[in-house]
């Protein structure tokens, strides 16, 4: 009996459960490791917060995929592996030997070693952390303590989640409207976008009444505002009782010492198979890994291309076989950014459209998405 290992509940391995439910592997222990039952799904955070899904409508529940797929759920955070032994160690300590392991644990954002980000700011990732910090933010604007708000990433996501978060509170009619500021260290907003874009977006942030401080990295994090430097040097201070996290992703700390192949930046090398460039028992998807030599963004809708193409390389690799499949990045990738209210922006390549049937369309996507992983 062989033993798989899946490392993550990220959007390739739900793909790699629903996959191994309509076709279950023969002669297989299948253990999913994830410290969260419910996964979030990327592309309807920023509807979650503004208002329009439930955590329900939004979060895939894992318990019942697994145990379709005929998979084994333990819910904790998986703390280290020792890719020579074939072991990974779980946050209790214990440990799980496998034959063939999978990991797709996402990222955390990026510049958490600067000062008082720890102590002062609301990263996005974890979500979970998230969401309670959001749910804490959102009593405090009802009681009228929350002077000003600051998204630190000039990114698809930091500009989805800073309109999410002013239509939701909007929505409370609090006794203070809080000011909203987006901080990038970029010299506009959306810099891997078409100008078309990032032009609709900036009219959208002028219309919201944004502040936008461009090209400003920020140095420091305190409890009433954050302090930055332009490219020139000046230090700036924005004042913001509330600072959200929303910058570039960085790998999860322990995958340092996992003894595979990491990139300059820390990520799982792979190859096009999806496999470790170190190590053939080990597969990687999603945030948390790189395949060599190719340049796309750290986003969802990359790991769900992998999803069908991992599950297929698991099953070659349990089999003992060597057809494996490769994935290749798509050159261009349709985005669909929301901006609060049900209206959404879509970016292809140099093409851009915008408009409320452009937010239906992208809800019936992300609905019939969902959907898939709840046929159990």
């Amino acid at each position: 009996m062989k033993k798989l290992i899946i490392v993550g509940g990220g959007h390739a391995h739900v793909e790699v459960l629903r996959q191994f439910a309509l076709e279950k592997p023969r002669a297989v222990e299948i253990t999913l490791v994830s410290p969260d039952r419910h996964t979030p799904y990327s592309g309807m955070l920023p509807g979650l917060v503004a208002g329009h899904y439930t955590f329900e409508q939004s979060h895939i529940d894992l318990q019942p995929l697994a145990a379709w797929a005929g998979a084994r759920l333990i819910l904790q955070q998986a703390g280290a592996l020792d890719a020579a032994r074939r072991v990974v160690t779980l946050a209790d300590g214990s440990e799980l030997g496998y034959d063939i392991l999978s990991i797709d644990v996402g990222s955390v954002p990026l510049a958490q070693d600067v000062p008082g980000v720890a102590d002062h700011a609301i990263p996005v990732k974890p979500v979970r952390g998230f969401l309670a910090a959001w749910a804490q933010l959102q009593a405090q604007v009802r009681a009228g303590a929350v002077r000003g708000i600051a998204v630190v990433g000039g990114g698809a996501a930091g500009v989805e989640m800073l309109l999410a978060m002013q239509y939701r509170l909007a929505q409370l009619n609090p006794p203070l409207v809080p000011a909203f500021a987006l901080v990038t260290d970029t010299p506009q907003v959306l810099p891997q976008h078409a100008r078309g874009v990032r032009s609709v977006l900036e009219r959208r942030l002028a219309q919201c009444g944004v502040t936008v401080h461009r090209a400003l990295r920020v140095s420091r994090v305190m409890a009433d505002a954050l302090i930055g430097r332009t490219t020139d040097g000046q230090e700036q201070r924005v004042a913001a009782d509330a600072v959200l996290w929303v910058t570039g992703a960085a790998p999860p700390a322990w995958l340092a010492d996992s003894g595979l192949a990491l990139n300059d930046k820390k990520f799982i090398n792979i190859n096009n198979n999806l496999q470790s460039s170190s190590n053939d028992s080990v597969f990687a998807a999603g945030d948390c890994a790189t395949i060599a030599g190719a340049n796309y963004p750290k986003s969802g809708v990359y790991a769900v291309r992998q999803g069908p193409v991992l599950a297929h390389n698991l099953r070659c690799a349990l089999a003992g076989g060597s057809a494996l499949l490769d994935y290749t990045p798509q050159k261009k990738a349709l985005a669909l950014i929301s901006t609060g209210e049900r209206h959404a922006i879509a970016s292809w390549g140099a093409i851009a459209f915008h408009g409320d049937w452009v937010w239906r369309w992208k809800d019936h996507i992300d609905r019939a998405f969902m959907a898939k992983y709840r046929g159990a």
